[in-house]
């Protein structure tokens, strides 16, 4: 199971507010912005900024 289309519309990058995508193999979600990734965790994604790694 993935990420909702509806949750993707309603989540926002914890740091800027910013809009978020799913990154090509659907594992986190990413903010261009901040440059981070939010994993996805068990299908639930963890919108936590210590937990957001850096966009390669």
């Amino acid at each position: 199971m993935s990420i909702s289309q509806e949750l993707l519309e309603i989540l926002a990058c914890p740091k800027c507010k910013g809009e978020i995508h799913l990154n090509a193999s659907a594992s986190g979600l990413v903010c261009d912005a901040c440059r981070l990734v939010y994993p996805i965790r068990d299908d639930i994604p963890v919108m936590l900024i210590d937990e957001a790694t850096k966009l390669d």
